[in-house]
Parts: C-alpha cells; sequence; structure tokens
C-alpha cells in the first residue's frame, strides 16, 4: 500500500455533507483494463499489464473495491439537484463513494469508486455499475482529456460475473474514477433548500481552500469563488461545442464546480453537424440538445446563484452571471479561429464561421471529417477533398473564395498553418459505434482488447494512425440505430 498515500479532507466538514459507506468489492474480480497513463499522473510507475500476475496486490485490491489502502475514509456525498428542470431534493452519491484523495505529480485527485455497492442514496438501486455504463465513461473522459477540455480521469475497470438486472441481465463492473473535485452545483442546492445556511458557507470555505486559495483571504472571496465556477462552467461548455460534443443530462447534480465534465451517461459526438442534436433518448423535449448546452449551462449558474444567496446579494450575482455570455462567446471564437487556421484577429471572422456551419447543417455533413480535412486547404487548390464530401459539389463554393481572402491576413505560411490546425481539429473522436463494438467484444466474448486499442487511439485523437483508419472514416450505416439513453 505504499504507493498511494491517502486522505480524505471532505470527510472533516462533518457527518451532515455524507454518509459513511463500506465498499462491497467485486467478487473474483477479473481486470477489463487499466489505464497507464492515469498510473503515471499518480506516480504509479507500471510499464505495461498484459496479465492479471503482473497487477501489485494492492492495486487489484483498490480497483476491485475488496480493500482500501490506509487513511482511506469512504463516504457517499449528498446533495440534491435540478433534474430536466424539476428540483429533486435529495439524490446524493448512488452507485459511488469518495475514498478519500491522493497526491500525485500532477497534483491532488480524489478517488471515487463507481460500481462498489448501495448506498443511503440509492434509493431502489442496487448500487452497481454495468460493463456498458463503465466502458463508456472509460473512453469518452480519457478521450476529452487529450481533446483539452477538463474533465474527470479514468483508471480502470474490472468486472465479474455477478449478474445486474437493467432493462436486461449484465455483468457488473466498477470503474475507479479521478477527479480534482467531486462536489457538485447540487451540493450547495441541497444545503440552501435545506435552510443549512451555516453548512452552505462552510462547503464554500472548503471549496476556496482547497481550489481557489489564492481567494482565501480576501474580502470578496466568495464573489470570486462564484465568478471562478461560473468562468470554468462558461469555457468547458464552449469547447463541448468545439468538438462536436453533448453530454446529454446537464443537470445541476452532473455539473462540478470546477467546470470538469462530469457523469458520463448518453453522451454523444456529433457525426453530421446538427445544431438541434439529441444525444438522450430519453430527453423527449430536447432540453440537452446540443444547441442549448450553452443556455443551459447559465442556467445552472443561475441555480446556482440562487443557492449563494446567504453568501451574496443578488446584485452581485447578477453581476457574475452576466459575464457569463461573454466568456463563453470570446472563448468558442478562439477556438473556432484555431480550427480555421486564424491568428489575425479581424472583423468578420464569425460571420464566416457561422456561414460554414451553416452549411454543414444543410449539407449534412460530417462535423470531425470537414474540419480534419480543411488541414490541408491549399489556396490554389481544387479543394476536391472537401468537395467530395458534399452532394452539391458546388455548395461549399461562396464559402471557399471567402476562407482564400481572410487567408491573406495570416502571416504563417500554409505547412505551418496546416501543423497548427491538426492540433485543433481531431481525426478520431468517440463515435458511439466505436463504444459499442467494444462493448459487445466484452460483453460476448470476454474479448477486452478492443477498449485497450480505442483507448490508446483517443489519447492521441489529432496523430495518425493508420492501424486505426477505419475509425477516422464515416460511420457504418448500423450506427444510426443506436440509441443512448440515462440508463447508459
Amino acid at each position: 500500500m505504499e504507493f498511494l498515500k491517502f486522505n480524505n479532507t471532505f470527510a472533516k466538514l462533518g457527518e451532515k455533507f455524507f454518509t459513511k459507506v463500506s465498499p462491497k468489492g467485486l467478487l473474483d474480480p477479473c481486470v477489463v483494463d487499466i489505464n497507464i497513463a492515469a498510473l503515471d499522473m499518480l506516480g504509479i510507475s507500471i510499464k505495461k499489464i498484459d496479465t492479471k500476475a503482473e497487477i501489485p496486490l494492492w492495486l487489484m485490491n483498490l480497483c476491485s473495491g475488496n480493500e482500501l489502502p490506509k487513511g482511506c475514509n469512504p463516504l457517499a456525498m449528498v446533495y440534491s439537484g435540478h433534474q430536466f428542470g424539476g428540483y429533486s431534493p435529495v439524490l446524493g452519491d448512488g452507485r459511488g463513494m469518495l475514498i478519500g484523495e491522493t497526491e500525485g505529480p500532477s497534483g491532488k485527485w480524489d478517488i471515487h469508486l463507481k460500481g462498489a455497492g448501495k448506498t443511503p442514496y440509492s434509493r431502489f438501486g442496487d448500487g452497481r455499475s454495468v460493463l456498458r455504463s463503465t466502458i463508456r465513461e472509460y473512453l469518452c473522459s480519457e478521450a476529452m482529456h487529450a481533446l483539452g477540455i477538463n474533465t474527470t480521469r479514468a483508471l480502470s475497470i474490472f468486472s465479474n460475473e455477478e449478474p445486474v438486472h437493467r432493462e436486461r441481465i449484465e455483468r457488473a463492473a466498477l470503474l475507479v474514477r479521478l477527479a480534482r473535485s467531486h462536489i457538485r452545483f447540487g451540493s450547495f442546492e441541497y444545503f440552501h433548500h435545506t435552510r443549512q445556511y451555516k453548512s452552505v458557507k462552510k462547503l464554500a470555505d472548503y471549496i476556496i481552500i482547497q481550489h481557489f486559495p489564492i481567494f482565501k483571504e480576501k474580502d470578496d472571496r466568495y464573489l470570486q469563488m462564484f465568478r471562478g465556477i461560473v468562468h470554468k462552467t462558461a469555457e468547458m461548455i464552449a469547447k463541448w461545442q468545439s468538438v462536436g460534443f453533448s453530454h446529454g443530462v446537464m443537470n445541476t447534480d452532473n455539473m462540478s464546480i470546477l467546470g470538469e465534465t462530469l457523469d458520463y451517461g448518453p453522451f454523444g459526438f456529433m457525426d453530421n453537424y446538427n445544431p438541434n442534436f439529441i444525444c438522450n433518448h430519453s430527453d423527449s423535449y430536447g432540453r440537452y440538445s446540443f444547441k442549448n448546452q450553452p443556455s443551459i449551462g447559465l442556467w445552472n449558474c443561475n441555480a446556482l446563484a440562487t443557492a449563494l444567496t446567504s453568501l451574496l446579494d443578488s446584485r452581485q450575482l447578477k453581476l457574475v452571471l452576466d459575464e457569463y455570455q461573454p466568456v463563453f462567446l470570446n472563448i468558442l471564437l478562439k477556438l473556432y479561429r484555431q480550427k480555421l487556421g486564424l491568428e489575425v484577429t479581424a472583423e468578420n471572422d464569425q460571420n464566416l464561421i457561422d456561414e460554414l456551419l451553416g452549411i454543414l447543417e444543410v449539407n449534412k455533413i460530417d462535423y470531425t471529417i470537414f474540419f480534419r480535412r480543411l488541414c490541408f486547404f491549399k489556396s490554389k487548390g481544387n479543394h476536391e477533398h472537401l468537395k467530395e464530401l458534399f452532394i452539391n459539389q458546388n455548395a461549399l463554393d461562396g464559402w471557399i473564395k471567402k476562407y482564400k481572402d481572410r487567408l491573406l491576413a495570416e502571416t504563417k505560411n500554409e505547412e505551418k498553418r496546416k501543423n497548427k490546425m491538426i492540433q485543433h481539429n481531431p481525426k478520431y473522436i468517440l463515435r458511439n459505434y466505436m463504444a459499442e463494438i467494444a462493448i459487445q467484444k466484452a460483453e460476448d466474448h470476454r474479448d477486452y482488447t478492443e477498449i485497450s486499442r480505442i483507448l490508446k487511439l483517443l489519447q492521441s485523437p489529432h496523430e495518425e494512425n493508420p492501424e486505426c483508419e477505419e475509425y477516422a472514416k464515416h460511420p457504418p450505416e448500423w450506427s444510426k440505430k443506436i440509441t443512448v439513453s440515462c440508463s447508459s
């Protein structure tokens, strides 16, 4: 157990904030995958894990939930939240538990077991995760990190033969999740709406000390904390939009106070560009559609502001909320300039971007493939590599002329621009069908090699990878039949 030293500062807040729990580990666990990059991040040096025998016993016990290191203090956090706009007064960790925090070369990390058994907040659930959902979160959280988006990380997946009843019988699995913090907007909402205002203050003080220490001696520290949360949220969602990512369940209990993408369920990356894209089959009215994500981010920040009214007056809160949209728009514009290879600022850039997105929408063009091909744009070329994506091959002509004219203001030569654009336009994203292939092999054949293969691919999404070239092509026709819902 000497490799990781554990503490649990959150546990010191007192039992109003959580319930103590004990994990129910997996009997006779098998390793599905362990993320070597995450081990390195924690300061654990294991170069490869090809067999169960190569996993240290302490790591095996931790990742399967069977024996926790000294210093752990497992607990289920209590919180509430607005779910699809309706307030749920008591939620909490229903199938997860925070076991503590540890410090590695890249700083302090919460260690969280997802699928380790019942907690007082499980309601009628069994507290277990299943292979399907853990594989999706494992792959996507690492993909998002590699795309430069703040996110929780994933350390490992373990499984066994225990049957778990969902829409069908599935196999149990346990995910070890890493995060800078697991505190959510809903954590504040719970204490505010139960009129526990001293606990609101205590939680805010804890967050400032742990995550915003630069403000801890400031008279306006609570205001600065709120500003930091609002700005980080706006930045996270701008980055989602730039890569075509849709979260699917932007409830306030799924919103991190550090602007980390949290709680991967029915997420999806767009194939064809469609602002009305709804990735969650449970979202009947499209509340969390792709185009609504920015406004829902602000809606959630308003819900958090309400929960902080015992610390800050409404005028102060409104002034900070008014900063959300400018921050979001400025970051998104910057990200699109990078995707287009534009470094010099020009007044009409937003119009150029909007026109392009409109063309992609009308012509149902694959968002990721188009922008990746745009990296290889040459002003004197014939642009067939772009035009062949369109049924009407003249649809892009007017925009191409404007883009050529705009590039005249740039100072970089085409080769340098191409290399820069490649780093902002991934070749590989986690399309749902890729996860589905990995899930089917794991569930039907106990074959976990595709999980490792896709993970490695997604950890370098901008690089060429000839061995996985099929995953850079248009998705197969059968992928259109895949649906994901809140049970995913």
